[in-house]
């Protein structure tokens, strides 16, 4: 934890699909902690490190917004674009005209976290691949305001701005008390044939405690795979 780091994100609106409702998007209440990694491997990230999310403060309200909104219903199948980079000569066009389809989403809007993380060296990591390197880069690009790619909340149409805090300056939340979120999704386990895998989301006092699944974090009860579900 010697390594964490605080990171204040907000946004206009946000979408954490809920993957048991894909017919229409309906968003979970808070970010997941997928989306706050994802969030901090579009700023920095190497194959020789990986983000542990451990917090999660829901700083402002919780409210939804239902809106109607046009989107394809396919897309080009991965291994046609495989074909197409191997030099075959493959139909690549997607006609939005005529795959488009409008669907109904319940969104967050006005949100803002505060994802407190840290990050692991992996076996991929090479001589050069030190902790001190990796969380001196990491810092710069947050304090720069740089990313690989924008981040986004769930949707890549909900940018993210973000700005590292340091020191022990916290913004406050306006939740108090404890609230039971239910069962969230808390990661994909890519090493396990792309398994979801969920938790019980507690927020006390607005502040999230998110369990490292990896390492068998959190109550025994408090975990379940997609495949249990």
């Amino acid at each position: 934890m010697g390594y964490g780091i605080k990171l204040l994100v907000w946004g206009d609106y946000a979408c954490f699909t809920r993957p048991e409702m894909k017919a229409e998007r309906v968003s979970y209440e808070v970010m997941t902690p997928s989306a706050a990694r994802g969030i901090l491997e579009a700023i920095h990230w190497k194959p020789a490190i990986r983000w542990v999310i451990d917090r999660i403060h829901v700083l402002n309200e919780i409210r939804f917004d239902n809106i109607r909104r046009n989107e394809v219903a396919g897309k080009i199948p991965t291994r046609t674009i495989v074909e197409a980079m191997r030099g075959k000569e493959v139909d690549l066009h997607q006609y939005a005209a005529d795959d488009r389809q409008q669907r109904a989403a319940m969104l967050l809007r006005d949100v803002a976290y505060v994802i407190e993380a840290h990050f692991e060296l992996t076996d991929k990591a090479g001589p050069g691949d030190t902790a001190d390197k990796h969380y001196n880069m990491a810092v710069r690009r947050m304090r720069e305001g740089q990313c690989f790619h924008r981040p986004y909340f769930g949707c890549r149409e909900f940018p993210v701005a973000f700005r590292l805090i340091e020191g022990q300056e916290t913004p406050s939340s306006c939740h108090k008390g404890e609230r039971d979120l239910g069962w969230m999704l808390w990661d994909i386990d890519f090493d396990n044939d792309m398994t979801p895998r969920f938790f019980r989301a507690v927020m006390r006092d607005g502040v999230i405690d998110v369990p490292d699944l990896r390492k068998g974090g959190g109550r025994p009860d408090s975990e379940c795979t997609g495949r249990a579900v």
